[in-house]
């Protein structure tokens, strides 16, 4: 199932920064901010953003972070200072925000669905703290989900990294991230890392929250699209197909529009 991009790397990069540049000028805003997490998603992003001439603010959120994922977004955001003068970043550590609202909200729930709201709320306290960067200086929030993740299982948060007021990469898949990644020369400890969301505090990767890598559902992804279904395949497929259609269903929530009861009388 391992699945290598096929992209453009030169003609998508080309595109996407125009694009960008494009959509902030008829917005009439002054540029970027990215929250860099260490991830690929958010490094590529970035440099995307960059490269417009814009400013570009790149903003560290860590709540109780992995050394690992600290350590990579720091060598990134500095790599990326040094090519582009465009650049800037500054450090907002939400820590201290987040314990202080465990201990006003009630906790005697069960320990699993405790802790995917506790990780959920660390996202949605990085999308206020990006809002409130953006507001200040006149800036758009750049997202930074793939098409797997923002179309596929639905893997972020809604009104966390899901709250953004444009997605440049969201019509790549990981695969693709990966290709432009190392064709714009994102640092090596990025792209050989496990990709991980980082929202419980340590190194949990993607694949082991998921049950499957991304090569996996990108390809259960393009099944589902060819019009396939869990009785055409068995073993690891038959696996994974059937884990990808689970979380494109009860994720769909995510993913379409919010309903709005219509008044028709």
């Amino acid at each position: 199932m391992a699945k290598k991009s096929t992209i453009q790397v030169e003609k998508v990069n080309n595109h996407i920064v125009t694009w960008l540049k494009t959509y902030a000028e008829n917005a009439k805003v002054n540029g970027f901010v990215i929250g860099i997490s260490g991830g690929v998603d958010s490094a590529v992003t970035s440099t995307l953003c960059a490269q417009t001439g814009l400013n570009v603010l790149c903003l560290e959120m860590p709540i109780h972070q992995h050394e690992s994922h600290v350590s990579r977004a720091r060598e990134h955001i500095e790599q990326l200072k040094k090519r582009f003068p465009n650049v800037s970043n500054t450090l907002a550590d939400l820590t201290p925000v987040f314990e202080s609202l465990k201990k006003v909200v009630p906790s005697e729930f069960e320990e699993c669905k405790l802790n995917l709201t506790l990780a959920n709320t660390r996202a949605r306290l990085r999308m206020t703290t990006l809002y409130y960067f953006a507001g200040v200086y006149g800036y758009l929030v750049a997202g930074t989900g793939n098409k797997v993740e923002d179309f596929g299982v639905g893997f972020y948060t809604k009104y966390g990294d899901g709250g953004v007021d444009l997605s440049p990469i969201a019509d790549l898949m990981k695969s693709d991230v990966f290709a432009l990644g190392a064709y714009l020369g994102v640092p090596n400890s990025i792209l050989t890392a496990e990709p991980s969301d980082g929202l419980f505090g340590d190194e949990m990767t993607d694949e082991q929250q998921l049950g499957a890598n991304y090569d996996e559902l990108e390809w259960a992804m393009l099944a589902d699209e060819a019009g396939k279904s869990s009785e055409d395949f068995s073993g690891r497929e038959k696996t994974v197909f059937d884990i990808y259609k689970r979380l494109n269903r009860i994720n769909q929530h995510k993913m379409k529009e919010i309903p709005v009861c219509k008044i028709n009388f």
